[in-house]
């Protein structure tokens, strides 16, 4: 091999190594991605059972129900649609009825039940997850500041 065909197959590959750790960094990504919705966007376009999402909105009024252990079930609601959540774990202390919460998991399959992996809740009285505010503030249903004063 000449001097500029080594040189070539030295670029060459180290350009096929970049594009394969540049793609096992893309998949990766692709795996951990959990897009937000909102309640009303499932009841419009339905999500597959076992797609990772985030299911945002406020707490349901009265649909807390609490089970065996750390066993609970509630619906998260963005006013016009709700969404029945079960969660097996220990949820956040600011976690009520009425409040603002993203849920990351899956739905069941076969089911219209949204099986939740984690559960955030909003940390103050006038918190709001940005993505979930913009929503509710669309939809007419959260005011914020000036519905807590």
């Amino acid at each position: 091999m000449t001097r500029k065909q080594k040189r070539l197959a030295v670029i060459a590959g180290g350009m096929g190594f970049i594009a394969t750790a540049v793609l096992l960094v893309l998949f990766a990504f692709s795996q951990s991605v959990a897009y937000f919705y909102m309640p009303g966007d499932l009841a419009k376009s339905p999500i597959g059972a076992g797609t990772l999402i985030r299911l945002g909105g406020l707490v349901g009024e009265g649909s807390i129900v609490r089970g065996e252990g750390t066993q609970v079930q509630f619906s998260v609601t963005d006013g016009s649609d709700a969404i029945k959540v079960r969660y097996n774990g220990i949820l956040p202390d600011l976690f009520r009825e009425g409040q603002g919460v993203v849920t990351e998991g899956k739905f069941e399959p076969g089911s219209d039940v949204f099986v939740a992996d984690s559960v955030l809740a909003k940390h103050d009285e006038r918190y709001m997850p940005k993505q979930v505010a913009d929503r509710l503030k669309a939809d007419g249903v959260w005011k914020g500041e000036e519905a807590s004063q």
